[in-house]
């Protein structure tokens, strides 16, 4: 206390000339329009540049939520599109005993399931992402992961309580039906381990008329993927030496160096099919 009492006592005369400034300035404003609307421009642009500020600091901290939301709308999105549900033929007719209440549900054929990616790795020969959330529990062996923008980027091939490990498509061991969205044929997506961006589409025709830019799809003929999810874009073509037919380079849809959220498809019929595959195989044997 003491030592405010010195404070004031050694700085009065300049205390008490900057309270007389305060008391002026307070009456010039409350007594002149000119000079109410003046401070009053000028209080409103330094609150609102203050307001602003504080409003990015605030965004800042709340980037964590704002991404688990957006991840979580992405999936309900995802979870919508037209391919996910595999339709009755409407050729042919049946009769029922009542009004059938099933809701479009009951067709559902993939549903996508969001995790945050937590680990990914581009530099070696065989490249693997870890996913983390709260649908990992859902996640099996086999199902085939997209990126934010519905790209692929590989499949599961381990799954813990907490954790998804899926095979990147940059794995050497990495093998992804794919199609040529223009002419239809379809071959086999491999990784040379050369480029992180890069994929070869392998077993295409020498035939083949293909132009750079061209979209390479997946095929649809394994369970990992539905139909018609982006791979990437005819890069390069060169003549495969050991076959009539060509390589594609294909650059991939997928930015590999950035990837944050993940998607795993659960097709509902992929145990079903495998099932009949390895009693296929085992018969054969």
């Amino acid at each position: 206390m003491r030592n405010i009492f010195l404070f004031i006592r050694r700085y009065f005369n300049f205390l008490l000339f900057v309270l007389l400034q305060v008391i002026c300035i307070a009456l010039i404003v409350q007594y002149s329009k000119y000079h109410q609307a003046t401070f009053g421009s000028t209080a409103n642009q330094l609150i609102g540049n203050i307001n602003k500020r504080y409003d990015n600091i605030e965004y800042y901290f709340q980037l964590k939520k704002t991404n688990d939301s957006l991840m979580k709308a992405n999936e309900r999105l995802y979870n919508q599109l037209a391919y996910n549900f595999n339709m009755p033929d409407t050729n042919i007719k049946q009769r029922v005993d009542s009004i059938r209440l099933d809701s479009i549900e009951s067709f559902r054929q993939f549903t996508y399931l969001s995790g945050k990616i937590v680990s990914n790795s581009v530099s070696s020969q065989s490249n693997f992402l870890v996913l983390s959330g709260n649908n990992v529990s859902k996640m099996r062996v086999g199902m085939g992961v997209v990126d934010q923008s519905n790209a692929a980027v590989g499949v599961i091939s381990d799954v813990s309580e907490n954790f998804a490990v899926v095979m990147s498509l940059l794995h050497k061991d990495s093998k992804i039906s794919g199609k040529i969205l223009k002419t239809g044929e379809t071959g086999t997506v491999t990784w040379d381990g050369k480029y992180p961006n890069v994929l070869t589409l392998n077993d295409i025709p020498k035939s083949t008329k293909l132009t750079k830019g061209d979209t390479i799809i997946t095929s649809g003929f394994s369970t990992f993927f539905p139909k018609g999810l982006m791979l990437g874009r005819v890069e390069e073509v060169y003549q495969d030496k050991s076959s009539n037919n060509v390589k594609v380079a294909v650059k991939t849809a997928a930015n590999f160096y950035n990837l944050e959220f993940g998607y795993a498809i659960d097709n509902v019929q992929q145990i079903g099919i495998r099932k009949l595959l390895d009693k296929a195989k085992a018969s054969s044997n």
